[in-house]
């Protein structure tokens, strides 16, 4: 009998750490080797960006949603209705997990479809729309991201935020971000941040920002 009280507990346990790990948000895995993106990215970058600050960025949404009326939420609900510090790091969780999966070892090149009509009715030609996107990342001061973003009417826009700012919080559509924080850029190409801007179009993953831009529709601010 105390055997059977024994393994009912100890099942009653298993299955509340597995609900409560099915409610909690994980690191996402990359969908390329960490030394995949050189020489734009190095290898050690990506292993301080995506293993340590990403992680880190994880692991406080997790802590600062148990108990609250955000835990269950996506991380897109969080980063539309949260504030403070949950806003921050949510922000920055979602901001880089549309960041790492928009890059491949076989991006670049331009974008074609829908997404490339769009790009080029706004801004005439592609090569016109990374200058400017370009433009409003190196211009953007202090720590931030530069975003193309889709509204609801399908039109695009280039956006810029500070710390962890993403499209959602303003409904719109995010497609593709690049991140202007020093962590990810300055140990390979230091203070040079247009640099290091302009050698991210030779990873874009397009078919990936194409499916974004064909697929995602903006939804309205959620609150807790």
């Amino acid at each position: 009998m105390k055997k059977f009280f024994y393994f009912l507990l100890l099942a009653i346990a298993v299955q509340g750490a597995a609900a409560q790990q099915n409610t909690s948000f994980s690191l996402i895995d990359l969908p390329y080797p960490t030394n995949g993106l050189e020489p734009v990215i190095s290898q050690t970058t990506i292993e301080l960006h995506h293993g340590k600050h990403l992680q880190g960025y994880v692991n406080n949404v997790n802590k600062l949603v148990k108990d609250t009326s955000w835990e269950g939420k996506t991380i897109e609900d969080i980063v539309r209705g949260s504030e403070g510090s949950l806003y921050n790091n949510a922000g920055q969780m979602l901001n880089h997990n549309l960041y790492f999966t928009a890059f491949s070892p076989n991006g670049g090149g331009e974008p074609t479809g829908p997404l490339a009509d769009a790009i080029k009715a706004k801004w005439e030609s592609v090569d016109h729309f990374k200058e400017a996107f370009v433009k409003a990342g190196t211009s953007l001061f202090g720590s931030g991201w530069v975003w193309l973003a889709k509204d609801g009417n399908g039109q695009l826009l280039i956006k810029t935020y500070p710390n962890g700012g993403n499209p959602v919080r303003d409904n719109l559509t995010p497609l593709l971000g690049f991140d202007v924080w020093e962590h990810a850029y300055y140990l390979d190409y230091q203070n040079r941040r247009a640099d290091h801007l302009k050698a991210l179009w030779k990873i874009v993953d397009w078919n990936v920002v194409s499916q974004r831009f064909t697929d995602s529709r903006p939804e309205k601010r959620a609150e807790p």
